[in-house]
């Protein structure tokens, strides 16, 4: 049995405790949008922490939905029920994506799995391809199609900062990683034996004067001092550079950046949405 047949099979055994899929099911007509009649493409963003889902029509996004991994069959379901026309999907898992969520999908659409041997429209100088994250990879490729023959840097303030470069000659070059928000917040608690831990909070200071504010001013002014610094060192490397910020923690920390930046919270999807659409061809 060919695998991508395998792989329907092994999706349908699971769903079967949840009921029948939007192929047998019949629906009232006045269930269906306008955009029942399109063509839409699935994106899955399966990131560290959560499950992202999100409906593109063209180049517009229409929906979107986070979640934990575990509720990801019955999100699916309910998916494909309220957009049948959806006839593509691809799925970026950065995090540990269980195999039979990929076989879930499967039973209902065709499904592109990133990685390293799939297409890309940009040139990849990175050393190690086969290790470079698959959400780097989709924000290089929305970096490549919103700014053209560009220098660009993406910075996607996510469970970790990653830092992305496309030249203006159409080329991946690399970047950083670096420790995230929270991730700064949980290690100061797990690896000291008496520092609270801490939600993200309202601080503009940099002196703090209880252990709550200084924690805060370490972190986020911490954070913030180290983009800026990163911005200015490519700068002075790449002529007209535009800098892109994203991620989960982007707006936490937009309003702190001493530099001037797009702010654009969708730009992954984006990317995933272009990437599928490439490797169509």
């Amino acid at each position: 049995m060919p695998k991508q047949k395998r792989c329907a099979k092994e999706g349908a055994n699971i769903l079967s405790n949840l009921g029948t899929t939007n192929k047998k099911e019949k629906k009232a007509c006045c269930f269906f949008s306008i955009y029942n009649l399109c063509v839409m493409n699935l994106i899955v963003d399966a990131g560290n922490t959560y499950v992202k889902l999100a409906i593109f029509y063209g180049h517009n996004l229409l929906w979107q939905d986070k979640f934990e991994p575990s509720y990801f069959p019955d999100r699916v379901k309910k998916v494909f029920q309220k957009y049948p026309s959806i006839n593509s999907a691809i799925v970026s898992a950065v995090g540990v994506f269980d195999k039979k969520y990929i076989a879930v999908l499967s039973v209902f659409v065709d499904v592109h799995l990133l990685s390293h041997t799939s297409k890309i429209p940009f040139k990849n100088s990175y050393a190690t391809p086969q290790t470079l994250g698959m959400d780097r990879v989709a924000l290089a490729t929305a970096a490549f199609y919103f700014n053209p023959d560009a220098n660009t840097l993406v910075i996607d303030a996510g469970t970790c900062i990653t830092y992305d470069m496309i030249n203006d000659y159409g080329e991946y070059l690399g970047g950083a990683i670096s420790p995230g928000v929270h991730m700064r917040y949980r290690a100061l608690h797990e690896q000291t034996s008496k520092l609270p831990l801490l939600e993200p909070g309202e601080f503009n200071d940099i002196i703090g004067n209880s252990t709550d504010s200084s924690i805060h001013s370490g972190v986020l002014n911490g954070i913030c001092n180290e983009i800026d610094g990163v911005i200015g060192q490519y700068q002075s490397r790449f002529k007209d550079l535009t800098v892109i910020l994203t991620g989960g923690d982007a707006q936490i920390l937009s309003k702190r950046l001493k530099n001037t930046i797009f702010a654009h919270s969708n730009f992954l999807l984006v990317g995933l949405n272009h990437l599928l659409e490439y490797n169509k061809r």
